[in-house]
């Protein structure tokens, strides 16, 4: 079997899939960009960064000459202009091309060159329904008149849905339930699992490390401080928690910091910590120390795939209703909760009940790695080859 995959650039999220497919299919990667490789500033986490874990390795790819003025990759148009997709396709055996957006230059001429070619185009994105309808405009009308009856309809054979709220945008656009298949978002569940056996019986140093009292209760977010994730929310909501001893850990970095310091300040927020740029190899080291995983994003936040890293630490989470995710990750009041987004008050008593006696945490964190099974690389591989035999 075969299967040519094109790709922005290479994602540490991602990679795991592509060695796991690489092992039963014939699979060449192609990417549009180096910018996660090389490295350079990120806009989002206010620096220069290069992840730390090894991107490329187990399966076949190319990188693409990209012709774009574009040093970034921040989902414009412009930002992908690779030309060189036209030999490959041209040569290519493959009767299946997987597809990983549509809003890249290149992303739209892959789409419509595989098809005149008379191959099959899979697509697998992540725009949420909940997030889709609150768009308005003229512009918003003409994409969706362009997606659900020339795109969709025309072009796209498979449509490989992440989550509910995807699901039911691709059939908010017309799309049949026939031509959707689930391939869940998720991260290397086996991994995090071990980083999670690997650190549980160090907490009280960890803890040391980052002056936080083993008695203490942990409230971990982990993201950029950008406004999308709405970090200063958590922020004002620790302010008006009344459970004593509680410290916040606010794992990244970004351009919302000094507000943040600011906020800190003015309200004498004492057991607050802001760790900085935490690369890929050290984010376990956090996840361990934490008793609850709280994520309050807004319009943008597509999925929240730090959600399925505190999961697969045994943790309970608090999401807004916004976020992605908040609907296939969450059990109300079982493994967590979710609140309405930037409902600041209503966050604080989310985060009071889970540190409520009444609220059993180990029990929450074991229905949270239970949860989290359903969301994995090897059920996304799975799915991918069956459908992948049906078509050959």
């Amino acid at each position: 079997m075969k299967l040519t995959y094109f790709l922005s650039h290479p994602i540490q999220y991602i990679s795991p899939l592509l060695q796991e497919l690489a092992k039963e299919v014939d699979l060449e990667v192609y990417y549009y960009s180096k910018m996660s490789i090389k490295g350079g500033f990120d806009k989002g986490f206010g620096k220069a960064i290069k992840w730390d874990t090894p991107l490329l390795e187990g399966y076949k790819s190319t990188f693409l000459r990209n012709y774009s003025k574009s040093n970034t990759m921040n989902c414009s148009f412009g930002d992908a202009l690779n030309f060189g997709f036209w030999n490959v396709l041209r040569k290519s055996k493959s009767k299946i091309v997987l597809v990983n957006s549509w809003v890249y230059g290149t992303d739209l001429m892959v789409i419509l060159t595989a098809w005149l070619f008379g191959k099959k185009v899979w697509l697998r994105a992540e725009t949420p329904f909940n997030q889709e309808i609150q768009k308005k405009g003229l512009k918003q009308i003409l994409k969706h008149f362009v997606l659900k009856y020339v795109l969709f309809k025309i072009f796209i054979s498979k449509f490989l849905y992440i989550g509910t709220e995807n699901k039911k945008f691709y059939n908010y656009m017309g799309v049949l339930d026939s031509k959707l298949l689930f391939t869940p978002y998720a991260v290397d569940n086996q991994k995090f699992s071990a980083e999670y056996f690997k650190h549980k019986d160090y907490k009280a140093s960890q803890r040391e490390a980052i002056s936080i009292p083993m008695d203490s209760k942990v409230i971990l977010y982990s993201g950029k401080y950008i406004a999308k994730k709405r970090p200063l929310d958590l922020v004002k909501a620790f302010k008006i928690i009344n459970t004593p001893n509680v410290h916040l850990v606010l794992m990244g970095d970004g351009p919302l910091r000094n507000e943040i310091e600011e906020n800190i300040q003015k309200n004498k927020l004492p057991n607050v910590h802001l760790t900085g740029f935490v690369n890929q190899s050290e984010i376990s080291k956090y996840y361990s120390v934490a008793d609850v995983f709280v994520m309050c994003s807004g319009i943008g936040e597509t999925w929240g795939l730090s959600t399925n890293e505190a999961m697969n630490f045994r943790l309970p989470i608090i999401l807004s209703n916004t976020t992605g995710s908040s609907r296939d990750l969450v059990q109300n009041g079982k493994n967590g909760f979710v609140f309405p987004e930037g409902n600041i008050a209503e966050l604080a008593q989310c985060i009071d009940s889970i540190f409520s006696d009444s609220f059993d945490t180990v029990t929450a964190g074991e229905i949270s790695f239970k949860l989290i099974s359903n969301f994995s690389i090897n059920v996304i591989s799975d799915n991918i080859l069956m459908e992948l035999k049906n078509q050959n």
